[in-house]
């Protein structure tokens, strides 16, 4: 049992490297496209059709993925004063209650904003014609991100290794959106 809850750890872990990377590159595009549509406009003096949508896409696809993210190394805003003022004992079903918690929210979020991007496949974004399903879809994304994360909480409190997650700075698994910045 502990083997496959380390595995199931390791899992969502490298799940998340691959997300902070991808995080990394939508930021980058944004940074890019913003900067690209500012020289245009102001300079060329001819403004781009798409990068600004292209642009708000993808900044909905950080937010969503982001918080997932941030989820899975204790970065959201929490109030933990329970936790805090109890034993350990009763903080880790205190945190185990939170990730059960967090599961179902995230289901219900996953199962609706599939049922959403379905229903808006068909419309497209008026400057690149991208379905806007494509946009909607960040929704269920982010939600079964948060889901897989629980989970992991959840076997990293069964399997004891929770506490290795306590500090962001000792994960193996930091990617560049940790560097410069405080967390």
């Amino acid at each position: 049992m502990q083997g496959a809850l380390r595995m199931t750890v390791r899992v969502v872990d490298g799940i998340n490297w691959l997300v902070g990377w991808l995080l990394a590159a939508l930021m980058l595009v944004m940074t890019v496209l913003i900067s690209w549509q500012v020289f245009a406009r102001y300079v060329m003096g001819n403004s781009l059709s798409f990068s600004e949508e292209v642009s708000r896409f993808s900044m909905v696809w950080m937010t969503m993925l982001g918080a997932a993210y941030a989820y899975r190394y204790g970065s959201l805003i929490s109030v933990d004063l329970f936790e805090s003022l109890s034993g350990p004992r009763v903080s880790r079903l205190l945190r185990i209650v939170v990730a059960v918690a967090s599961c179902i929210f995230a289901w219900v979020l996953l199962t609706q904003g599939l049922d959403i991007t379905q229903r808006v496949a068909m419309q497209v974004a008026p400057s690149t014609r991208i379905s806007m399903g494509w946009l909607y879809a960040a929704m269920p994304a982010g939600a079964g991100l948060v889901l897989l994360n629980a989970i992991g909480i959840l076997a990293e409190d069964f399997a004891g290794l929770r506490e290795r997650f306590t500090d962001p700075q000792d994960d193996p698994h930091r990617t560049p959106l940790h560097e410069g910045g405080s967390t």
